[in-house]
């Protein structure tokens, strides 16, 4: 009774809380959250000073009594209670007309496929005390596929292929269940410190997370491109410990990361392997899809295609298909009853 009453003035919401970012999509209006998962506090006085891109701004040029946390690694909660603080901040963000009676909402969250028990039951408690009044937990993969508009439902094999911030998960999926899954830490974060590890080899250059990210998103890629691309990459000279810059090329970027992508190649191959072979001739048609913000590496799609010797396609907005997918289990009940995992609260030892 009291469910049914809340549903009628609350915001259903489909959350993905990823470890680079944090997507927020409404019910009826679509995503309208879209911001880092960091947050910065003020340890004299215990305050969150910022949240989402304004604390990632902050990253690396705080003072002392301000400390700057990305409370998630490779999308499993690492700091309980500043995960909590976020996501009341992002709920608060929905509802900003300030009718506290209708923030009890109910919630389709996606978690990653590499995902124990406790962990769950982690996401469960973190959401409850930040509102919401039901809670619906299901695989990322799952979520992302049926964002990205794959008929998972179908008795047909469908392969999809997440690489974000802290992990790639390489799926296939059939009949609304994951068949066979890899996952692996080796993803966008590991590429980054790739290109960390590499400026400080070849050019004697201590640069930030933030720079290295920057430079792989202005100039990486993982094929020969027709076109030279440059980019000036600025840090710490090692020897002098002044400031520095470089011009960097996609061709560094290539070798800097060569080994991370060439793992995340392994890791399709070896799924591949593991697939039943009428689902493997269903892929072999069909073709994998890929997802993720690391889909977005130049000519990524190509290099799977000629190591795999199967179709890729990349999905439509990839950064955006696992809270598209949670957004679309809000209107669809009899889907999302089957691919949510049983609730962790509820379980007896």
């Amino acid at each position: 009774m009291l469910n049914r009453l809340f549903g009628k003035f609350s915001k259903d919401i489909g959350i993905d809380l990823g470890t680079a970012n944090t997507l927020v999509y409404v019910k009826d209006k679509g995503i309208i959250i879209n911001e880092p998962s960091v947050v910065a506090i003020n340890t004299r006085i215990d305050q969150i000073v910022a949240v989402g891109d304004e604390a990632k701004n902050m990253l690396g040029k705080t003072p002392p009594h301000i400390f700057v946390s990305k409370p998630l690694t490779n999308g499993i909660i690492s700091d309980y209670e500043v995960v909590e603080k976020m996501l009341r901040f992002f709920i608060d963000k929905v509802y900003d007309e300030g009718f506290n009676f209708a923030s009890r909402t109910r919630v389709v969250i996606s978690v990653p496929l590499e995902i124990t028990e406790v962990e769950i039951k982690a996401v469960e408690d973190v959401l409850f005390a930040s509102g919401a009044r039901e809670v619906n937990v299901i695989q990322s993969s799952i979520a992302a596929a049926i964002g990205s508009r794959m008929p998972i439902e179908d008795p047909i094999g469908n392969m999809i292929v997440s690489i974000g911030a802290g992990s790639t998960e390489v799926s296939v999926i059939s009949l609304s269940g994951i068949v066979v899954w890899k996952s692996s830490k080796i993803a966008g974060d590991e590429m980054n410190r790739n290109i960390m590890q590499y400026a400080r080899e070849v050019f004697n250059l201590l640069v930030g997370e933030s720079q290295a990210e920057q430079i792989k998103i202005k100039v990486g890629s993982v094929i020969e491109t027709n076109e030279k691309i440059e980019f000036p990459l600025r840090g710490r000279d090692i020897i002098t410990g002044l400031p520095r810059e470089v011009m960097i090329t996609d061709a560094h970027i290539r070798e800097a990361i060569s080994r991370s992508v060439q793992n995340i190649v392994d890791l399709i191959k070896t799924t591949l392997e593991m697939t039943p072979p009428e689902l493997t001739a269903d892929i072999h048609e069909r073709g994998l899809l890929l997802t993720g913000g690391g889909s977005l590496l130049r000519g990524i799609d190509k290099l799977v295609a000629d190591a795999t010797e199967i179709p890729v396609r990349i999905s439509d907005d990839p950064m955006s298909s696992v809270v598209r997918g949670s957004g679309h289990l809000l209107d669809n009940a009899n889907l999302l009853k089957e691919v949510k995992l049983p609730s962790a609260r509820n379980r007896k030892n």
